[in-house]
């Protein structure tokens, strides 16, 4: 398959090195295409970074192509696409399956089944993963089909570009209708896995908006504004409103199997087009459940 590739125009004349830099293209991906394959163009003649470019000069940059870690071995599976493109993979990942495989869950993860739909198709693409979702959370993952693409996605979750709101169910109910809650989140000293708010923490804030009350629980959205481990989960727990099924957190199994946290909208600017563009994904049936059992 034809490797990915990008092509800039010059605004004004100056070194190609710091054209490539203004065009978001960092060093690791300049290596990477300096020696493994690839290849940068102006006007169609093969240079190299110290090339003295002219405005309206047409700078090619094609990207080598890559392959699928060792370690990472296609499933044939389900796959919820949302959207696809030469850059971008937009899928919507059901509740109980790991985004990538851990020790505890080696086989079945969105990972493993994304690697045998690039496999089947011929995409020459390694995964890239640029919102990992928890392996209890349902809903949209972005994975970026190349290492370019994957840095200006984080370069848009730096610069708080990429938004993602979330549906939870969290127990009790709220004092407030909408606030936002800024606590700083480390590991806990006595597990490899929890987290707690504290002050020697990273910084971390979450927006709360109450979208309706139910009997023993309450329907939230959330807006993350930094991407920290279990940042929902912790934030809510330490305001003492852990989510329903988050038992890791203070939560209660009743009704539900897992934490009841669903990613429901992602919205981005395509790193090719520079457009804006945005998702959405209704609730997994088991939250619906919840909703109509109490009604």
């Amino acid at each position: 398959m034809k490797p990915f590739q990008l092509t800039y125009t010059a605004k004004d004349s100056g070194l190609l090195r710091e054209a490539l830099h203004d065009w978001g293209i960092s060093k690791r991906t300049l290596a990477s295409v300096k020696y493994s394959g690839g290849q940068i163009l102006v006007n169609g003649n093969e240079v190299t970074v110290r090339h003295v470019l002219e405005k309206d000069d047409a700078v090619t940059v094609i990207f080598p192509n890559e392959e699928l870690g060792e370690g990472l071995i296609p499933e044939a599976g389900q796959l919820q696409i949302v959207y696809e493109d030469e850059a971008l993979l937009i899928v919507d990942k059901p509740p109980l399956q790991n985004t990538i495989p851990s020790r505890e869950h080696p086989a079945g993860s969105l990972a493993n089944i994304v690697a045998n739909h690039f496999e089947v198709n011929e995409i020459p693409a390694t995964l890239h993963i640029a919102t990992r979702l928890d392996r209890d959370t349902s809903g949209l993952v972005c994975i970026a089909k190349n290492r370019h693409i994957h840095h200006m996605l984080s370069m848009q979750q730096k610069g708080k570009m990429m938004k993602r709101r979330y549906d939870a169910f969290a127990h009790g109910k709220f004092a407030e209708q909408k606030f936002v809650i800024t606590e700083p989140i480390g590991r806990k000293d006595t597990s490899i896995i929890e987290r707690e708010v504290r002050q020697d923490g990273q910084f971390a804030e979450t927006e709360v908006e109450v979208l309706q009350e139910f009997d023993g629980f309450t329907h939230v959205e959330l807006g993350l504004n930094t991407g920290r481990t279990h940042q929902i989960r912790v934030h809510l727990s330490h305001i003492g409103h852990p989510l329903l099924g988050d038992d890791l957190y203070g939560g209660k199994r009743s009704g539900i199997s897992r934490q009841a946290l669903h990613c429901k909208s992602l919205e981005l600017v395509h790193p090719v087009s520079g457009e804006p563009i945005s998702f959405t994904s209704p609730l997994k049936e088991d939250m619906e459940q919840l909703i109509y059992a109490k009604r």
